[in-house]
């Protein structure tokens, strides 16, 4: 896997608006938010690019991880109870840009579906 942006945002080489970060896991805001809150939730420990990448055995803990880090963030932000969206893209034709495993944690709006 080639060096992303993500990278360089963990190494704090690029500033990102940190919501939540231990030892596994990095929480930012989104710079184009698309919802009154839109986190990026990303792995640290390891760069997966795609959601076609992950293995259940070698990745099920971060994985875990990863989702304990949203709900931390969705409660935070006060939209734990009304609710929140995970968007978890995996291509080009899905709307991923940056090919390190991400997850979007949108809310504080009524979500629609079909999401688009």
């Amino acid at each position: 896997m080639g060096e992303t942006i993500f990278s360089k945002i963990i190494r704090k080489e690029i500033p990102a608006e940190i919501v939540f970060e231990n030892d596994k896991v990095l929480a930012f805001k989104d710079i184009h938010p698309q919802a009154p809150v839109h986190v990026l939730i990303i792995p640290k420990i390891t760069e997966i690019e795609t959601t076609k990448d992950i293995n259940s055995t070698k990745h099920s803990a971060l994985l875990g991880s990863l989702y304990d880090a949203a709900n931390k963030i969705a409660k935070d932000y006060g939209i734990s109870e009304t609710g929140f969206r995970l968007v978890l893209n995996c291509g080009a034709d899905a709307g991923q840009e940056v090919y390190h495993l991400h997850m979007h944690l949108l809310g504080g709006r009524k979500m629609n579906w079909p999401p688009g």
